[in-house]
């Protein structure tokens, strides 16, 4: 983009008011080398380091000095001169942030003030700026709203893609990831621990008091997930119809087993409310797995938590049982 700017300046030393006067020509070149040379910059330097220092907000306001300085130096207060303010002011509201735009916005309005000031009568630098000033700011707070709004688009597709809609908890590509990143984390001394919980008897549930009521009893355990293992210690799952998972990071396995047995006691303490005011007593199985200690990559360690899992429903269900301790 600085580039093609440049190119464009090029032209106007050629043609149009800026061909008019050595000043213009020689601002026309001055410019160009510094449009070259701030894209050989920005071409060459790390977006993240640009972005640290601020550099994408004094891009565009050098674009807006630039053009201010251009129609100063050629004495073109026309409404064609001014209109070039609207490609910083363009470029700032697509890429920026709201209160940088704000900014730039107000710089180009300011400047425009001064040269406007400079090269007409009052009465028509406030018309000019009246018209100039408006089409700014609209173009300026309709692109920041475009932007507010795709950025919440973005937000709800991301949480369509992450969370499970019917009890709010992360879905299985989440956790995969997490677990995984837990796995090769070297700042984690206690290894990590996986706890798969699966609802008992779920299929009677649906049975006999319907569907619906099987999607509370699911959303009521992820509640109950969450009173008793913190958000900030882990991460908790839905990892597929009536199976739900907590993963903890950095964990020793003796504690591990006794987060789950929190978790089963506090199940067991809180039934679920019905539509009817009846409660509805409600029981889950657990099964733990540590890695190191019973495993060491993310398969592994699912199928070790899953085995446990199994021998708790084995073993007469609504029980805690650790991989490889029979």
């Amino acid at each position: 983009m600085l580039l093609v700017c440049a190119v464009t300046m090029l032209v106007f030393s050629n043609f149009g008011p800026n061909a008019m006067s050595t000043q213009g020509v020689v601002g026309s070149w001055l410019t160009s080398a510094c449009l070259v040379g701030l894209a050989g910059v920005y071409c060459w330097t790390a977006p993240e380091r640009l972005d640290r220092w601020g550099g994408y907000t004094v891009l565009a306001l050098i674009g807006v000095v630039l053009c201010c300085g251009m129609n100063y130096v050629t004495q073109d207060p026309s409404a064609g001169a001014q209109a070039f303010l609207a490609f910083p002011v363009l470029w700032a509201g697509v890429h920026l942030h709201r209160n940088a735009v704000a900014v730039v916005t107000a710089v180009a309005i300011a400047l425009d003030v001064v040269v406007l000031l400079h090269l007409e009568d009052v009465a028509a630098a406030v018309s000019d700026l009246s018209f100039f000033g408006a089409v700014l700011i609209v173009m300026a707070v309709m692109l920041v709203r475009s932007g507010d709004a795709q950025s919440r688009l973005v937000a709800m597709l991301h949480a369509q893609a992450t969370v499970d809609s019917l009890t709010g908890l992360v879905n299985r590509r989440v956790l995969d990831e997490a677990l995984s990143g837990a796995l090769a984390s070297r700042a984690a001394p206690h290894g990590t621990a996986l706890v798969l919980v699966d609802v008992d008897a779920f299929k009677s549930i649906n049975d006999e008091h319907g569907h619906p009521v099987g999607d509370d009893a699911l959303a009521h355990i992820a509640g109950v997930l969450r009173t008793v293992v913190r958000a900030g210690d882990a991460v908790l799952s839905r990892m597929g119809g009536d199976e739900l998972a907590v993963l903890l990071p950095d964990c020793p396995a003796d504690v591990a087993v006794r987060r789950a047995t929190e978790v089963l006691d506090a199940v067991r303490a809180t039934p679920l409310t019905l539509a009817d005011g009846t409660l509805l007593a409600i029981s889950a199985s657990l099964g733990v797995a540590h890695a190191p200690s019973h495993a060491v990559g993310l398969e592994e360690l699912y199928a070790a938590a899953d085995a446990a899992l199994y021998a708790a429903k084995r073993g007469g269900r609504g029980r805690v049982e650790v991989a490889g301790v029979s």
